[in-house]
């Protein structure tokens, strides 16, 4: 099964394990998307044309990650008129890897990104030791200023500047007439 899907002003013409480069999308690494704007589905012999979209069609991808395209130089150059510029530009580009294709998008499964769930889970286990912790580190911060207060910074010794070595005074040629 294969799908036309618009996306970033494109079509891109997709079946299921496939990776393409498109548009950036706003989703971060590992994250699972639906694009609903499907132009044509087709499975074997079987096509759907849509009028301009195919209803209720889902392709399910995830993001593999964010990235940048090359680097375009752009030159504009007018003959005889000493007139030159020079631009570049490189596109933020997302990599997808599509998962699934379906003519019903309410049947496509949406799974969390587990590397993403753990560390939110880490973060909230660690929430309370933090908070134990705040009052200590406030107290300890509150007595750290006393602390270096209290305790008087060394002076400086001024070093000695060595004298600068003169240089004896060049003599005069005395000219002969």
């Amino acid at each position: 099964m294969y799908a036309l899907v618009k996306t970033g002003g494109k079509q891109y013409r997709v079946s299921k394990d496939d990776t393409i480069l498109v548009e950036r999308l706003s989703a971060e690494e590992g994250e699972q998307i639906i694009l609903n704007d499907i132009v044509m589905l087709g499975d074997g012999d079987k096509v759907m044309i849509g009028a301009p979209l195919v209803d209720g069609a889902g392709v399910s991808a995830t993001v593999v990650r964010q990235t940048r395209g090359p680097k375009i130089i752009i030159f504009r150059r007018k003959r005889r008129k000493n007139h030159r510029r020079t631009q570049g530009h490189r596109q933020d580009l997302t990599l997808l890897k599509i998962n699934d294709i379906a003519e019903d998008a309410k049947s496509l499964k949406i799974a969390k990104p587990a590397a993403k769930a753990a560390p939110k889970k880490a973060a909230a286990s660690d929430a309370p030791t933090e908070k134990a912790a705040a009052p200590k580190a406030a107290a300890a911060k509150k007595a750290a200023p006393k602390a270096a207060a209290a305790k008087k910074p060394a002076a400086k010794k001024a070093a000695p500047k060595a004298a600068a070595a003169k240089k004896p005074a060049a003599k005069k040629a005395a000219k002969k007439d």
